[in-house]
This record gives structure tokens, C-alpha cells and sequence, in this order.
């Protein structure tokens, strides 16, 4: 009986074996001839999963587009029926679970076409998936492969589906013809034009918070972010270039190493050119590569060329034609070497994996301080990265004071905050926390300055000694109950929770203001831009006090009722200072010429963040629009050089005469600089007093980095008596992303301004472009007509993560020169 059922088994397992197909049988086309929609890719993974006990395949969530976001696990028969147990006992080995470990399997994890025009990887995940499991399966007896197909599915929807439009048959490989041009905003974006390899550490976007949930299930100990570059490189992996971040440990450096030269064995023999050590770096924490290294992994980069302009063909400078069968070829080789290395080193992985892990000596802490709302964000990040926090006590701490930027204590509380290096996801503490960021090399890849204490707006101090908490904190719900005998009530305005709850009054017809001055009434003292809901202009709403009370209660704000509109300091609700607040209808440009990163920031913030309306307005349609239609027009960070013409210009100029109000953010604000009809005047860089003209070629790079600032933080000082500015403390920590600089406005109100010498806390800024920060305005208002202008020389909005600069956006929309009233 026993033979027989193993004769069945087997049987069973040769009929299912020859019902899997190769991608090319499945799909009908063979790998590299056309781009796959997502859709056939998923098909494909699940076919494989069917007819494979080596495959599982599940989805861990849907992009805004409803597409699913997937993973396969990849392994032997014996490891995957067993895969929790293995999971979980790596885990051990990490210190997050407890209990000993004896794990000796290597996990890799291999991600492709986070940028969704780079689409050459997600056809290699098709192609990798088979051979490992049809000519690598001795490598599967000790490794588990996880392979996320396709990290960005809308991204490469909207670049396939576009390319299979209008590509010539047989394809052109001639640069200039139209299937190599991308219409805006491209395919490399998300549903909301967020950049997804970006967004690791700040997780705002729908894929990163579900991929982070299985990905931090695992921790694998390698993990690969497949990309494509132009068309001209030919194929980039590790080693990365300097500068490393110093968290980055020695074993780390030198496992890149071997992985890079067993890649490199396989490309020689190919005859493929490639390079390592170039270009792409391991310092901002929020990439694939920099993020899993963080987290312990080996993060590496694979960039190949192509990008969105290859197509499936295109000629090179060169004068080679460059294929997407060449492509999927090369990003094939590489996943299955990573595999191989890491199988061939699973004990020494896991030894590493253990020690990177053991942060048992490291006693450093952060305290952080400030308004409830402001911890509660910080705590949300943490818990998707699952890093543990505890609640202070009271008494004092001492250490670095990230606000004087010098050895010094802070009072702590109950409600502060304290995150511990001195556990499993130390390293990652430390890099997101720590006060200055160090830099070995000035030339990098992406912003050099981060820390959340600044991005957030907290008070903090960084100790090298152990701090001691709460592991849970008095809860903070809040009820309000109506009271009908209010004259109205009062609400603080310091945070994006306030920013939203206004949102939701607005738009269920709520009549609310602010107040422009600090004002006391029953008992209590009230900060200037508090709301106030007033019963007197709301006489219309039978429902009044219902309606204000639930929809607090659903936002947490604490609602103060007061019985008189009589203030015993400061004005009553009558007063001038208390000003009517607009349901202001905002329209943000989009199109050709805006930022696509930009307009998405705005795209989002707007949709998922302010739940408020917005139109966004088509650059090509601009022309035919009534402006005077809305009362609030938002201008992206763009290149508009040769968009804003003279009539355009002159309609700008129009609308704001009239009373509506432009926000120009960033590169926007060239539209109006040095242009007679406004104050906005640029501030140039000095020249050397000497310039060496036979400074050698190969160090005119690192020389002109002297007039760069890379994603740096600036102390600013704010006009907190200026609406843009209610809410905030007189000091705002700026994330400068460019070395721009602009003179105070001689007509108007600078409201943010650098004052004297430039102060950068933190990351590198060249000693020319940092000495043109000096005296320059930062947030500006310049009044024309009746409307106003807001001037955001630094964008609140970059990657939507510098939390404590949301707020300006929504004062400049509610607030600032609230005088147009539409009825």
C-alpha cells in the first residue's frame, strides 16, 4: 500500500511538473518582445505557484488603481512546507523574537520595477521565477527566494500600456522616434507621482505601508532593487560608491564586493560591459538599496540600460542597439547570481545577520518633546517599521539639544517621547535620529539630511545614556458632548490634525474663523490661528451643536465651549481680528512644465492628507480657463521658463489684483523674480575672488559642488505674527533643497527669513551657496490688488515627509489675506 501511494505521489508530481510552462508558453510571446501588462505578469506568477510545490504567491495589497501588489516565495518542496517555522526562527536570530536560533537558510528578497518606465526587470522576475526552479533548485535547499515582481504595478500600466499605443511594428530603434519620448508625467511615478524609491523610510504612499507589513515579516538578509538608467550605461551593480552612511558595517561593504564579483565572472563571460563603485550611493535612508541595509540586509542597486526611452529597441550613441531581450538578459544574470552567493554564504549571512542585529552595548536614546499631535505622527512612522518606543518620566535629560545645537537638558514628561537604540532595529534608529548626518563625500545621490526631530517639529535631545520609560501612556480619546447654550466653541490650530478637522467643517457647511491676535476667554488662554465656530454665524444649521461636536469627536479635537463671545484678554468673536475663514476653491497647475514629484506631493497631501477639493488645471488648458473662477491657484515646482508668457503672465497678474492668491513653490517662484511687476528679486552667488582656470578635469566635479546645497536643514526665523506663520514657534528647521536664494521682499512680508549668517544644522551645503543664504528670504507674502502672492522659496510638500512644514501650505490657503469672499 505504501508503494503505491508513493507511486501515485510521484506520478502526480510528473503530471504537475509537465503542465508548468516556460513564460514564452504561457504568455505566447517569448520574454523581451513585448511589455507585459501587470495583469498577465500576476496570471503567470499564479500559474507557477499551481504547478510548482516550490512557489507560493500572494498578494499583500492593492495599489490606489486597484492592481494587486504580490510576492512569491521561492524554495524547495521540503522549506516551503515548512516555511512559518523558518521564518520564525530567523527571526530569533534577529533578537525580535525571542528564543535561540539554529536558522542556516539564506533569505533574498529581489524587487523589481519600482520605477515603472524601467520595465525590463519585471519581465526578468517572470524569467528569473522559472530557471530557479526548472535549472537552480539545489540553491532552493538553503535559501528562501522572495520575488515582488512588480513593487510600482501602476507606474507600469501607465508606461506599457502607453508604449504598446504607439510603437512603430517592427519597433524603431531611431532616438527620435515618438516611442522613445514619454508623454508627461511618464511611467516612472505611482498613481500619485511619488517617487516609490524614495519613500522606504517615510512610507506615504499605499505600496510602501503594505510591502513594508511582509517585509519586515522577513528581513531577509539580501535584498535587490532593480532599476534601469539611460541608455548610454550599460549595467551598474554593487559595490555602491561613497559616501556609505557609518551604521553600514564592514562585512556589509565587503559582501557587496563579492557579490559584484561573482556578477562580474558572468558578464565577462557574456562579453557585457558594467561598472560598480559609480554614482549610486549608500546615505539617505529611504531608498531599496539603503533601507533594507539599514534593516541588516545587503541593499544593493541594479541599474541596466534603458529606462522608459529604450522601448524594445533603440540605437546608443554608440551606435549598438540596445534590446529589451539584452535587458531582461542582464537583470536575469544578476538575480540569479545574488542567489547563488548568498546560498554559497547562508551560514556566514546569518552569523553577520545576528551581530548587526545586537545592539545590546549601544545605550544611546532620543527624547523627543512637543504637542501630542506631533509624537502621535512620530509613532505612527515607528510602528510601520515596527522600531519600539517607550513614554518618559519626569525629570531632566541631558545630551545634544537638536535646538541649540549644543550640549545641553531638557525637562521630560509623561507625554515625551523616547525611542532607544538598544534594540533590534537599532541602526535604523540611530540613522533616522541622529542630529547631523555625517558625510564622507559631498558627492552624493540625494538629499544629505533627514532627522525626524526636525522633519516633525519636536523638541529633542540625543543621550548616549539609557533613558527609562513607559511602554504605554494615559489615554488621550477625546468626547466632546454638545452644549446648546454656547455662544460657540474653540479649537487650537498647531497641527495637521487641526488643519483636517477644519477641513471636514468647511465642507459640511460650517462657517468657522480664526483669530489674528492671542486671546483669553472663560478661563483660558487661546494661541493666535485658534478656530473658532460661533454660533451667531451659524444661526442656519439646526443641527449646529451636533454637527460640530461629531465631527470633533471623529477628528480627536478637544472642543472648549464658551458661553460668551466676550474675551476677558484679547478680541471677542466680533472683533476684526477674528476673521471669517473661506471654503476656498484651489486649483493646482499639472501638465507639462510642472514637476510631476511636485503636483503629486500637492495630488496627495490634498487627497489623503487635507481631505479637501481641489481642480487641477492642465498646462495645455490653462489659456482657456476663467481664473477668477477660484479663489486659490497653487503653481508646483517646475520649469516654466518658456510657459509663462507675457498674456499668461498678465492673467496671472489679473487674478490676483482681484483678489485671488498664487502659491509658488520652489522653482515656481522664478515666474515672478526679477520681473518689474513684483518685489521678488533673486539673490546671485558671489564668484570666487579667484578662479583657478587650470584646475584639472577631474576635480571640476567635486569644485562645483561649492555652489550646491543637497536636501540640507536651515535654521529659519518666523514672523509669528503673520498668519503664514500661526501655529508655529519663531524658530522653523527648513529642508533647503537647492542653493536658490532670493532678497527679503522691499514690498511685502517676509514671513520666513534667514537672518545674518546662514545656519546649516544639518547636511552639506558648498561654502559659495551657503554664504548666498545670508540675509534671504525663505516664505514670503507680496500683496497686489486685493490677492496676494506666497512665495515658498523651500517646499513644505518634498516627498510629503518634512511634516511640521504642512501646516504653512494650509495657512497660506485659509488664512493669509483672507479678504476675498465668495457668495
Amino acid at each position: 500500500m505504501k508503494q503505491l501511494t508513493l507511486l501515485f505521489a510521484f506520478l502526480c508530481s510528473i503530471t504537475i511538473s509537465a503542465q508548468l510552462k516556460s513564460p514564452e508558453a504561457f504568455l505566447g510571446y517569448e520574454i523581451g518582445q513585448q511589455f507585459t501588462r501587470h495583469a498577465d505578469v500576476v496570471n503567470y506568477f499564479e500559474h507557477v505557484a499551481q504547478f510548482s510545490p516550490m512557489v507560493s504567491f500572494s498578494t499583500y495589497g492593492k495599489t490606489n488603481e486597484r492592481r494587486p501588489l504580490t510576492y512569491a516565495i521561492v524554495t524547495s518542496e521540503n522549506n516551503l512546507s515548512n516555511i512559518e517555522a523558518i521564518r520564525t526562527n530567523h527571526l530569533k536570530n534577529t533578537g525580535i523574537f525571542s528564543g535561540d536560533s539554529t536558522t542556516d537558510k539564506a533569505i533574498v528578497w529581489l524587487s523589481y520595477n519600482v520605477h515603472g518606465n524601467e520595465a525590463s526587470s519585471t519581465e526578468a522576475a517572470m524569467a528569473t521565477l522559472f530557471k530557479l526552479i526548472t535549472e537552480k533548485q539545489d540553491w532552493l535547499e538553503n535559501t528562501i527566494v522572495i520575488i515582488d515582481p512588480c513593487v510600482n504595478p501602476d507606474g507600469r500600466d501607465r508606461y506599457a500600456n502607453w508604449y504598446n499605443q504607439v510603437k512603430a511594428t517592427p519597433y524603431n530603434i531611431a532616438q527620435d522616434a515618438t516611442e522613445h519620448h514619454e508623454p508627461w508625467p511618464g511611467g516612472r511615478p505611482n498613481h500619485y507621482l511619488f517617487d516609490l524609491n524614495r519613500d522606504w523610510a517615510w512610507a506615504t504612499q499605499i505600496e510602501t505601508q503594505e510591502r513594508l507589513k511582509v517585509y519586515n515579516q522577513w528581513l531577509p538578509h539580501v535584498h535587490v532593487d532593480f532599476h534601469e538608467q539611460g541608455i548610454n550605461d550599460p549595467y551598474y551593480f554593487a559595490p555602491a560608491a561613497e559616501p556609505f552612511h557609518e551604521e553600514i558595517t564592514d562585512f556589509q561593504r565587503d559582501f557587496q564586493t563579492k557579490i559584484g564579483k561573482n556578477h562580474a565572472k558572468y558578464f565577462d563571460e557574456n562579453g557585457w560591459l558594467f561598472f560598480t563603485k559609480e554614482r549610486f550611493d549608500l546615505l539617505y535612508p529611504s531608498y531599496g538599496d539603503t533601507y533594507p541595509t539599514f534593516m541588516g540586509a545587503i541593499g544593493m542597486t541594479y541599474e541596466q540600460a534603458g529606462h522608459g526611452r529604450a522601448g524594445l529597441g533603440i540605437n546608443t550613441d554608440e551606435g549598438n542597439v540596445l534590446t529589451l531581450k539584452d535587458r531582461v538578459a542582464h537583470h536575469t544574470t544578476t538575480g540569479l547570481s545574488t542567489i547563488e552567493v548568498a546560498s554559497n554564504n547562508a551560514a556566514e549571512l546569518n552569523a553577520e545577520f545576528n551581530a548587526f542585529f545586537n545592539n545590546t552595548t549601544n545605550n544611546a536614546s532620543y527624547v523627543l518633546n512637543g504637542s501630542q499631535d506631533k509624537i502621535d505622527a512620530v509613532t505612527n512612522l515607528l510602528d510601520k517599521h515596527e522600531i519600539a518606543y517607550n513614554f518618559g518620566n519626569s525629570g531632566n535629560v541631558s545630551g545634544y539639544n537638536y535646538n541649540t545645537q549644543k550640549n545641553g537638558s531638557m525637562k521630560m514628561t509623561t507625554g515625551s517621547l523616547i525611542i532607544s537604540a538598544n534594540q533590534p532595529k537599532g541602526k535604523m534608529v540611530t540613522t533616522l535620529f541622529e542630529p547631523q548626518t555625517k558625510i564622507a563625500d559631498s558627492l552624493t545621490y540625494d538629499i544629505t539630511a533627514w532627522s525626524i526631530p526636525y522633519a516633525y517639529g519636536l523638541d529633542a535631545v540625543a543621550t548616549t545614556k539609557s533613558v527609562s520609560g513607559n511602554t504605554s501612556r494615559q489615554s488621550s480619546d477625546i468626547s466632546n458632548s454638545p452644549m446648546t447654550t454656547s455662544a460657540g466653541y474653540i479649537s487650537k490650530w498647531d497641527s495637521m490634525k487641526d488643519a483636517r478637522f477644519l477641513s471636514e467643517l468647511l465642507k459640511a457647511g460650517i462657517n468657522v474663523r480664526f483669530s489674528e491676535k492671542a486671546f483669553t476667554n472663560a478661563n483660558t488662554d487661546f494661541e493666535k490661528g485658534s478656530l473658532i465656530i460661533t454660533r451667531s454665524d451659524n444661526t442656519s444649521l439646526e443641527n449646529f451643536d451636533t454637527l460640530v461636536t461629531t465631527i470633533a469627536n471623529t477628528q480627536q479635537r478637544q472642543l472648549n465651549p464658551v458661553t460668551s463671545s466676550f474675551a476677558y484678554n484679547g478680541p471677542d468673536f466680533g472683533s476684526p481680528h477674528i476673521k471669517r475663514i473661506n471654503k476656498q476653491k484651489i486649483a493646482v497647475l499639472t501638465g507639462d512644465y510642472t514637476s510631476s514629484l511636485s503636483y503629486g506631493e500637492l495630488w496627495h497631501f490634498f487627497e489623503t492628507q487635507l481631505h479637501y477639493p481641489i481642480t487641477s488645471i492642465n498646462t495645455n488648458n490653462f489659456s482657456g480657463i476663467h481664473l477668477g473662477d477660484y479663489d486659490v491657484l497653487i503653481i508646483p515646482d517646475g520649469y516654466y521658463g518658456s510657459y509663462f508668457d507675457e498674456s499668461k503672465l498678465g492673467t496671472l497678474k489679473e487674478f490676483v489684483k482681484n483678489g485671488g492668491k498664487i502659491i509658488a513653490l520652489a522653482n515656481a517662484l522664478q515666474i515672478f523674480s526679477d520681473n518689474d511687476s513684483f518685489s521678488l528679486k533673486q539673490k546671485t552667488q558671489e564668484q570666487e575672488d579667484t578662479i583657478n582656470e587650470l584646475l584639472p578635469y577631474n576635480m571640476r566635479e567635486r569644485q562645483s559642488t561649492n555652489d550646491f546645497i543637497i536636501g540640507s536643514i536651515f535654521k529659519t526665523t518666523l514672523d509669528i505674527s503673520h498668519p503664514l506663520a500661526f501655529g508655529y514657534k519663531n524658530t522653523y528647521n527648513s529642508l533647503k533643497l537647492s542653493a536658490d536664494a532670493y532678497q527679503f521682499l522691499d514690498s511685502g512680508y517676509n514671513v520666513g527669513y534667514i537672518n545674518g549668517t546662514a545656519q546649516n544644522i544639518s547636511g552639506f551645503a558648498g561654502k559659495n551657496a551657503l554664504k548666498n543664504q545670508d540675509n534671504t528670504m525663505v516664505f514670503g507674502e507680496e500683496r497686489l490688488g486685493k490677492g496676494s502672492i506666497i512665495y515658498m522659496v523651500d517646499n513644505p510638500m518634498f516627498r510629503s515627509f518634512w511634516e511640521n512644514g504642512k501646516l504653512l501650505l494650509v495657512n497660506a490657503i485659509f488664512y493669509v489675506n483672507n479678504s476675498k469672499v465668495r457668495i
